[in-house]
């Protein structure tokens, strides 16, 4: 009863506050996810051009958001950022410190670490896609638009699909660890629920599971739309 209780809607529950945590961490991760494909695709174009100077960036920026903990990185934006806006504010007569705001910082650190995993996504489904139709689609006077529309980028979407549920379950993961910048997502009303309550297994618990069914929801999302895509592609090839 005394846990049922702690779990309520009431003035004196968790539930609304986990609940509402709930909506913020998958609001986070798909925001993260966004800002992880804008630069995922930058990386893997870079990667993939014929140009070293670009490839070099392309593999730098992998090297450096796979090598460091997600937490610096976390940190660093946060602080560090902190820090940067407060210096160029008192150039303009702002006093005082200035402090970021959690969850946009948060969903470009994450974002920037799932961009790191998704551009090798979005290359390997690239590579994957045969040259023989982008051969094709030139032959037949498609403009780069058009062979970018039509051939490429449906090939590699459904390509990357099981990659991409793969990043999802990590970032989603990740997001927990913008608790310790004070957004109230999952994590952080797990952590509030068990020091309110000296509760703790309880509440540790109630947010693994919670993170558990976020996941294996999530998980069973994409395996749907990836027999789909699979289904569309046996009984539709591609029209030129």
């Amino acid at each position: 009863m005394e846990t049922l209780r702690m779990l309520s809607f009431g003035e004196t529950g968790w539930g609304s506050t986990l609940l509402s945590a709930i909506g913020m961490t998958l609001v986070l991760t798909l925001v993260s996810l966004m800002v992880g494909a804008v630069v995922g695709s930058l990386v893997a174009a870079a990667k993939l051009s014929r140009r070293h100077s670009l490839r070099w960036v392309g593999d730098s920026y992998l090297v450096l958001f796979r090598g460091i903990p997600e937490l610096l990185v976390i940190y660093l934006f946060y602080f560090g950022g902190a820090s940067v806006v407060s210096a160029v504010g008192h150039w303009f007569g702002a006093t005082g410190y200035i402090d970021m705001p959690p969850f946009w910082v948060g969903a470009v650190a994450v974002g920037l670490l799932s961009g790191s995993y998704q551009a090798e996504v979005y290359r390997g489904a690239f590579l994957a896609v045969p040259r023989g139709q982008l051969e094709a689609a030139l032959a037949i006077g498609m403009s780069p638009f058009m062979r970018f529309r039509r051939v490429l980028f449906p090939q590699v979407m459904s390509y990357s699909l099981l990659g991409l549920g793969n990043v999802w379950q990590m970032t989603l993961k990740d997001s927990a660890l913008i608790s310790v910048i004070g957004l109230v997502e999952l994590m952080r009303a797990s952590l509030m629920a068990a020091g309110s309550t000296r509760q703790y297994f309880t509440f540790y618990i109630i947010g693994g599971i919670g993170y558990l069914l976020l996941t294996g929801l999530s998980g069973r999302i994409f395996n749907i739309a990836e027999a789909r895509v699979q289904r569309t592609q046996r009984r539709s090839p591609i029209q030129y």
